[in-house]
């Protein structure tokens, strides 16, 4: 992961001092965190995909076109997301009735390669890809337990990123994302919209409760992101 990161600011370092059409604007849109968890089970994995988040970005964006649309796309963005949820595992012996609300602050810096393709006068088709650097700020989660006759078992107010790697919720602040994705540019305006997938493992638990296979396994999983923005380049440089 620290070879992408570097080799990103290297080609951005490069490509920046070589003439190039530039862009500096804001953007606000839609996002939806997903987290996804193997769960070690005896002779077998599940994948649990808990309720997504639901919430906003907001944040700036340099674009910069090198030649022949070709160039890459750079920013930093606040992500503000929330979830509600209630359900009950097929596995009652680890997760009884379970019932909680999560709230998420995140910071992102998203480096895209991207090609522009003029379909009309002042009006581009963009296709991008490239790695995302995220650092959770907070992920607070509100939840409790109940056994199968509904009686509370467990009540917990906790900030995932701070907990202990012996607890299954621990989670790591630091994640990285590879996006793809398309979008469309009138004017000053722009439109994209795209998916990030989770490349690293964000859980710090080294055991899921009691159902283990053998050894010490590790609680494995990925962060993705469904995202849609909207946006305004309130500074262009001369063609």
């Amino acid at each position: 992961m620290k070879r992408i990161v570097f080799l990103t600011l290297a080609i951005i370092v490069a490509t920046m001092l070589v003439s190039a059409q530039q862009f500096i604007g804001v953007n606000l849109g839609y996002a939806r965190p997903i987290t996804q968890l193997n769960q070690p089970v005896v002779g077998q994995e599940k994948t649990l995909i808990p309720t997504p988040y639901n919430g906003f970005k907001v944040g700036l964006v340099y674009d910069a076109t090198i030649v022949k649309g070709f160039g890459f796309s750079m920013g930093l963005n606040y992500t503000f997301a929330a979830n509600s949820t209630d359900w009950k595992s097929e596995f009652a012996s680890v997760y009884p009735q379970v019932s909680s609300r999560g709230y998420y602050h995140q910071i992102e810096l998203p480096v895209d390669w991207q090609y522009k393709f003029e379909i009309a006068q002042r009006t581009w088709l963009i296709l991008y890809t490239g790695p995302t650097l995220q650092y959770g700020l907070s992920l607070n989660e509100k939840g409790l337990r109940k056994d199968d006759k509904g009686n509370v078992t467990e009540y917990r107010d906790v900030n995932r990123y701070s907990l202990d790697k012996n607890d299954h919720l621990a989670l790591k602040p630091l994640n990285v994302t590879w996006g793809i994705g398309a979008g469309f540019q009138y004017e000053r305006y722009f439109l994209r919209g795209g998916y990030d997938f989770g490349l690293v493992n964000p859980y710090k638990a080294y055991q899921f409760t009691e159902v283990v296979n053998d050894g010490n396994p590790r609680t494995r999983g990925r962060l993705d992101q469904w995202q849609v923005k909207l946006g305004i380049y309130l500074w262009e440089s001369n063609k």
